[in-house]
């Protein structure tokens, strides 16, 4: 077997191992975006009184237009997640001697993100199953047209986890600079209130939220659970998760890092 794919296969299974393993992990992912859809929907539809969400011109009520927003939470909360294990096998020494293996630095990273997306992904389709339980649910044909946008999202947010881990040097630090993400990134996008919506009450933050690579990210999920496609938002994803990955890269340097001199 390629060495390349033996190291694939290995890191992906790590990574689903100790999801396994962390249960609580599954749990959290789970009831924090169902807290947002059964509670807190119910008071932000009265009061945004949300019935007509173009550029979609039909009748959606305001949980199943926040269901697409709710995908990216779990995604982005599952990407710093992930990225909180590079920290911790930093501090542990299992993470040097996985950098300083004979494969190319860009492969490994690639394949923690594989790794980290793919979870991402099975927990949004188990919220999503379970949001239908509730009678909360999207076109049959959005759940697979949707598979592809997740991907993208998944990918993007990821390596933004990963450009984090990189200058993360304690596990101490991560929860304040996790919340100083994901929270403005979360509630500064279109995930729990449309663009068109925001442009009516402030110019500069319609501009702000429409600049988010979440918002972009968000938007690509929305119109593929529609089963529309969305060109835009995923360049814009794509752009992002490039320029994320390039950076974690330059992030896990061994000459910016001193990897190679500890090693």
């Amino acid at each position: 077997m390629s060495p390349y794919l033996t190291s694939l296969t290995a890191i992906v299974a790590r990574e689903a191992l100790r999801f396994i393993h962390q249960r609580e992990r599954f749990i959290a992912a789970l009831v924090r975006p169902l807290v947002w859809l059964l509670v807190f929907a119910a008071g932000f539809r009265a009061a945004l009184g949300l019935s007509i969400i173009p550029p979609y011109q039909t009748y959606i009520t305001y949980e199943t237009y926040i269901v697409p927003g709710l995908c990216g939470m779990v995604l982005l909360f599952n990407g710093m997640q992930s990225s909180l294990s590079l920290v911790y096998d930093r501090e542990m020494g299992s993470m040097k001697l996985l950098l300083t293996s004979p494969l190319p630095r860009w492969w490994l990273l690639f394949c923690k993100l594989v790794g980290s997306t793919s979870i991402s992904i099975l927990q949004v389709y188990a919220f999503l199953a379970i949001a239908a339980v509730f009678g909360i649910t999207m076109p049959t044909i959005g759940y697979v047209a949707a598979l592809p946008a997740l991907i993208a999202a998944g990918v993007m947010l990821g390596a933004l986890g990963l450009l984090l881990s990189s200058f993360i040097k304690q596990l101490e630090n991560f929860a304040g600079v996790m919340n100083f993400v994901i929270f403005p990134m979360f509630f500064l996008s279109s995930a729990l209130y449309p663009l068109w919506k925001m442009a009516e009450s402030s110019e500069l933050l319609y501009t702000i939220c429409a600049l988010n690579p979440f918002t972009q990210a968000v938007e690509l999920i929305r119109f593929a659970l529609y089963a529309q496609f969305n060109g835009i938002a995923l360049l814009w994803t794509l752009i992002g998760a490039a320029t994320f990955t390039l950076l974690a890269l330059w992030g896990y340097n061994p000459a910016r890092t001193g990897l190679a001199k500890r090693g």
